[in-house]
């Protein structure tokens, strides 16, 4: 994070992205995130979330305020992007419940609110890994009790996507979604590893055991190509399950394109 004030605004934290974005870029992590924080959702006093670094657009903070709210019409949505000229662009689209601030890792949310949701998705990719934990904890300080960080990156149109979900404590589980018609392998998704976990994707890292015991099971799998990618997909994340890897959903998730995994599995090591 390094106290970075690209911008030359006061009390910003971080670095102007590329702004790349694309509606419905980000479904595939909104809709995990409303089935997964669906519980806390509900029952929150103030079920507020916040869009982190949304972009040139702010399609992905419009989006996510109405997925949300599928599940509790109350929820609201603070875009916060830290080029003032994005911000200024996406003040047409405020309405009740979705807002749009100037900052950067510090969350400038009035009265002191603190989010029960921080998505940051294609954020991290431009910082070394060396600043991520400090992002990260920057970020996990300013949850609400029971509230969520989700980190991660996707491609362009949202088709592979790889997310790292974090409690006040610290990182829980990765998640790795795809549309699997765009499938060769799962080790495919290895290009959009979150920052954390991009350059740890070599022989004797975690997460590389990880993707080749997937690749594995995906080929063993592969008779069931007929009836298939869904059905050759959820056999895979059996087979992993099966081998003792600590998956943490079940099927219902796995049709999605989807399995998550403990953090303490594929992290780092060292």
């Amino acid at each position: 994070m390094s106290g970075r004030h690209p911008t030359g605004a006061v009390g910003t934290v971080g670095t102007v992205t590329r702004g790349t974005t694309n509606p419905n870029r980000l479904r595939r992590m909104d809709r995990w995130i409303a089935a997964t924080l669906a519980r806390e959702l509900r029952g929150a006093a103030d079920p507020l979330a916040v869009d982190l670094g949304y972009g040139a657009a702010p399609w992905t903070a419009v989006e996510l305020l109405g997925r949300l709210r599928r599940v509790r019409p109350q929820a609201e949505v603070v875009g916060v992007e830290i080029d003032p000229a994005r911000v200024a662009a996406a003040l047409p689209y405020t309405r009740d419940g979705l807002a749009f601030l100037h900052g950067g890792f510090e969350l400038p949310l009035p009265g002191g609110r603190r989010p029960l949701l921080i998505r940051a998705a294609n954020v991290l990719r431009q910082y070394d890994e060396a600043e991520v934990a400090g992002v990260w904890a920057a970020l996990r300080g300013r949850l609400a009790p029971g509230g969520l960080l989700v980190e991660g990156t996707c491609d362009e149109i949202g088709r592979r996507h790889v997310w790292v979900a974090l409690g006040p404590e610290g990182p829980r589980s990765v998640t790795f979604a795809t549309r699997l018609g765009s499938l060769d392998r799962p080790s495919d998704l290895a290009e959009r590893l979150p920052k954390a976990l991009i350059h740890r994707n070599v022989p004797g890292e975690p997460v590389h055991a990880f993707l080749t015991a997937f690749d594995r099971a995906w080929a063993t799998a592969a008779p069931l190509s007929a009836l298939g990618a869904r059905q050759r997909w959820i056999r895979a994340v059996g087979d992993l399950r099966g081998q003792g890897w600590p998956v943490l959903d079940g099927p219902a998730r796995w049709r999605q394109g989807e399995v998550t995994v403990a953090w303490t599995s594929v992290a780092p090591a060292g």
